[in-house]
């Protein structure tokens, strides 16, 4: 059959009157008087009135009280010809609920007409109330964690300050004993890299209100080595292992303070989380690959039951082991560090077998 021969077939069998009828969408008809002239039945489906009560009153009187005036002005537009697109105003159904609908309006000024279409959206907009309400919580949680964090960094500075001082004015040369200058040089070794560490804390957090957060090429071995010099003295009395390959890449490009922030995390995390009985053994290298720069961390402590967790592992405040230094903070930075700047982290592990973070870097 041609389609010239379809056509007649087409134009006889379709019925408009059955398109109205049993269409999802609202159809009307307006006049310029503003009560319907006509109506499918999903309007009074919706709106919950009858036919007779939505076409003997002024509509007007089904429209959300605070949307009758800027309706009312975009009915005058139509009145001028000129059609209404994606309109979306609220109407108020019998029982008392409030509906949203996006209205499509074309005017016939012959006529003194509109035909109009809208769509229920109410959904939509819940869900874009919802989505919003979620925002501004996390706005706010992010904003008091800043602050927080700013605090606490702002605060710390003078104690240690303080210390350092201290050390200033301590005559060494008085003492003898080889054991007790080495106690003293970790010490102040130690109060040194907390205090460079605080500093980095509050100027990126400086920087992150200027939305920008300085990226440079970082020499990643002496990135760990600055950390493990801050934790020589719990890496030595844990009697840390580790093995250190960077080989395949030397640098990386990232924030000084955050991949140091991430090596003293993760270490600390293994350290803390060892299997008793066991020293904690710690692998590190990196690759480059095709689409990022990564470094591999893995250790062999108490791992994670990763069906158990259900990702909850780099979420704030979640801990996984009974230990009471454990405050579920540290993995929560790792993982918003990485990818504030674009990269990723993935965690691979099991229980009593350790664990594996795979951290990729934006190129």
């Amino acid at each position: 059959m041609s389609a010239t021969s379809i056509l007649p077939l087409y134009k006889t069998t379709f019925n408009k009157d059955l398109f109205f009828q049993k269409s999802a969408d609202l159809l009307c008809i307006a006049g310029f008087d503003g009560f319907f002239k006509e109506i499918n039945p999903a309007v009074s489906n919706l709106l919950g009135y009858s036919e007779e009560e939505l076409m003997s009153s002024p509509i007007d009187t089904f429209i959300h009280p605070d949307d009758r005036d800027i309706t009312g002005q975009h009915r005058e537009n139509l009145k001028n010809n000129v059609p209404l697109l994606d309109y979306e105003n609220r109407y108020v159904t019998k029982n008392g609920d409030i509906v949203w609908l996006s209205w499509t309006s074309m005017p016939r000024y012959d006529e003194k007409l509109v035909y109009a279409i809208a769509k229920n959206i109410t959904h939509l907009k819940l869900l874009e109330k919802d989505r919003n309400g979620l925002i501004a919580s996390l706005t706010k949680i992010n904003y008091d964690l800043k602050q927080l964090t700013y605090t606490t960094s702002h605060d710390l500075r003078s104690p240690v300050s303080n210390l350092l001082s201290v050390f200033e004015m301590m005559d060494t040369s008085k003492i003898t004993d080889e054991e007790t200058l080495q106690f003293l040089d970790i010490l102040k070794m130690a109060a040194e890299g907390l205090k460079d560490t605080l500093n980095n804390y509050v100027d990126i957090l400086v920087q992150k209100d200027l939305l920008t957060v300085k990226v440079e090429e970082l020499d990643i071995e002496k990135s760990l080595n600055n950390v493990r010099n801050s934790l020589r003295s719990l890496i030595q009395n844990s009697k840390t292992r580790f093995h250190i390959d960077f080989s395949k890449l030397k640098t990386i490009r990232y924030n000084g303070a955050y991949l140091e922030s991430t090596f003293l995390n993760l270490i600390t995390n293994s350290i803390k989380y060892s299997i008793p009985g066991e020293n904690p053994d710690i692998t590190i290298f990196s690759r480059q690959n095709a689409n990022a720069t990564q470094l591999i961390y893995s250790d062999r402590g108490l791992g994670f039951d990763m069906e158990a967790i259900d990702n909850k592992v780099f979420r704030l405040n979640q801990t996984f082991h009974n230990h009471a230094d454990g405050k579920g903070i540290g993995l929560y930075l790792v993982h918003n560090q990485i990818t504030s700047l674009g990269g990723s982290i993935v965690l691979e592990s099991r229980p009593n077998e350790g664990s594996r973070f795979t951290l990729s870097f934006k190129n």
